[in-house]
């Protein structure tokens, strides 16, 4: 009986076969302790400075970082995109209401705000496209700011929790700033429309679109439902 106790305990002391085998398959990280909280990698929002070009009222070029940048939280006309303005005063020595190059004339603002100055952008989010939506500043002034006081952009989201944006549009709306003092389709009613998007689009496309329109950015024309379609240019 002796015997048989004396040969167990020596069993024991002897290491299991499969103890080498098993530190051989574990992985090296899995026999490291846990990292700490404060070794842990902190994700930091892409940030980009320097001088920019405009490409519409709403996207900066940074060519040193060969990176598009869209102005977060606001919308404004597309290039090829037209408004109409409401001011049809001579109904007898002009056919139609003028059309307004809302596109053009949002870009133009926005190169005017910026000017040769640098611009700092925050990336906060990523749009379908791909393409970063960013905080941008100039000189210590939101451009996204300006864009809405002079009325050439909107707040992209009726939505929005941003209360000085909504102040500055609620400005520029009362004021009949920039689009406001137009008849414009709303922009993502005209980006799933607007069959030809290029520079070279005419007026009467979007007069057309805006007499079937399923929503508006301003409402002067309220009886644009009930005229024709014009085809005379």
């Amino acid at each position: 009986m002796k015997r048989y106790l004396l040969a167990a305990a020596a069993l024991a002391m002897i290491p299991h076969a499969a103890t080498a085998a098993d530190l051989i398959k574990t992985p090296a990280a899995a026999a490291r302790p846990p990292q700490r909280l404060s070794e842990a990698p902190i994700y930091q929002n892409p940030v980009y400075n320097g001088r920019v070009a405009v490409m519409d009222g709403r996207t900066l070029w940074y060519p040193q970082y060969a990176q598009r940048v869209r102005l977060v939280e606001i919308d404004a006309c597309e290039l090829p995109q037209w408004a109409i303005d409401p001011k049809w005063l001579d109904r007898l020595g002009q056919k139609a209401p003028s059309p307004v190059p809302c596109g053009p004339l949002a870009k133009a603002w926005l190169k005017r705000t910026i000017g040769s100055k640098p611009v700092e952008c925050t990336v906060l989010a990523y749009g379908n496209d791909g393409i970063p939506q960013a905080r941008c500043t100039s000189a210590g002034r939101d451009i996204a700011v300006d864009m809405l006081r002079v009325g050439w952009a909107r707040v992209a989201s009726p939505y929005s929790y941003n209360s000085q944006y909504l102040a500055y549009q609620q400005h520029a709306m009362a004021a009949r700033y920039g689009l406001w003092a137009t008849y414009v389709l709303d922009m993502n009613e005209w980006r799933r429309k607007a069959v030809d998007k290029t520079l070279d689009r005419q007026p009467i496309a979007d007069f057309n679109l805006l007499v079937e329109r399923e929503s508006e950015i301003s409402p002067p024309f309220i009886d644009a439902r009930k005229k024709p379609k014009r085809t005379d240019r």
